[in-house]
């Protein structure tokens, strides 16, 4: 079944309001992960608005399931991840000013600079992973970036799936066929949430990971984080 990483950034973004440590992110990754979490994400920018450079090395120390860091690879990031070691770095081409990821590589014009990154990570034995649009040709070159995973980013497949949803997934289907065939592991992210992560995953059942930040955090609001949690996953299971 697919795995669920939680991205913990929006708690950061709380704690950062009214600085001081609350509410606590490792203690909030801790309980996520016994709530049912298989994973951690968080994705550290340079102007440290939500998770900072200390949060990634404090949660590493602590947590039981697989860390994930997202990032632009720029040298104090290539340097945290060197020193952190978490099970995965997921590279992201998102500018310094970005609210949030915008898009994906262009795995065929970056080829050389993401293959020399990927090359550094995996000699260092973390699980790299190249986040990509859902076009074919991008699958395809980020496997001769020598990543191991390509992560789907997922914002058309949300924004369309209300007016129709076998339209908006039809290119991530082509997409995920093409990491199958080439031998990429796959992953998925961006405005995935309970109205449409169920559909996303008995389409693509052999997505490995999806990345869930925003959506669970707002929903955890009314519903409560650790029904949340368990809600995500049962949306996941609900496709077996």
């Amino acid at each position: 079944m697919t795995k669920l990483s939680v991205n913990v950034n929006k708690i950061a973004v709380l704690r950062n309001s009214r600085g001081g440590d609350v509410p606590n992110v490792v203690r909030a990754a801790l309980d996520i992960e016994r709530f049912g979490s298989e994973g951690i994400t968080v994705h550290p920018r340079p102007d440290a608005r939500h998770i900072r450079y200390q949060d990634v090395r404090d949660l590493k120390a602590v947590i039981a399931t697989e860390l994930n860091i997202e990032g632009n690879p720029i040298p104090s990031f290539i340097d945290l991840v060197m020193e952190v070691r978490p099970a995965q770095v997921t590279l992201v081409p998102d500018a310094e000013d970005a609210i949030t990821s915008n898009a994906g590589w262009d795995t065929i014009r970056n080829r050389q600079y993401l293959k020399d990154i990927c090359s550094r990570f995996n000699d260092a034995g973390i699980r790299t992973s190249i986040f990509v649009d859902p076009v074919v040709e991008m699958v395809e070159a980020a496997k001769e970036c020598e990543a191991q995973r390509v992560e789907l980013y997922t914002e058309a497949f949300a924004a369309g799936y209300k007016a129709d949803r076998e339209a908006a997934i039809a290119p991530y289907v082509e997409a995920a066929e093409a990491a199958r065939r080439v031998g990429l592991g796959l992953n998925a992210g961006h405005d995935l949430s309970l109205e449409n992560l169920a559909y996303f995953a008995e389409r693509i059942p052999w997505c490995d990971e999806v990345s869930i930040g925003h959506a669970l955090i707002a929903d955890a609001l009314y519903f409560g984080l650790e029904n949340t949690v368990q809600l995500y996953q049962r949306a996941l299971a609900s496709t077996k």
